[in-house]
């Protein structure tokens, strides 16, 4: 079920309301009993899962590169660090 947004035309009182689709709106403000409009809501957060949605997943090299200068690890060694850490390939 949705929870709909509303704002009363009189007092500016801002509410929301968890209700069905099929429910007719709410007309009546809960705190001064005035006229209420349903407002445009910018709906619920999206959450992805897995790999490839995260910002960091598909940078680029100069990026990449840039990063690690700021974080104060330099490229010499962090060629250093993936030279030392690669997996021998089966033919070796």
């Amino acid at each position: 079920m949705p929870t709909y947004e509303y704002r009363c035309k009189a007092c500016a009182f801002k509410f929301e309301r968890f209700q069905r689709m099929k429910d007719d709106p709410v007309k009546i403000c809960l705190k001064c009993g005035g006229e209420v409009e349903r407002l445009i809501s910018a709906g619920g957060g999206i959450l992805f899962k897995g790999n490839g949605f995260y910002i960091t997943d598909h940078r680029s090299e100069s990026y990449k590169k840039k990063a690690k200068e700021e974080s104060g690890v330099s490229v010499k060694e962090d060629k250093k660090e993936k030279s030392s850490t690669k997996v021998k390939s089966k033919s070796e």
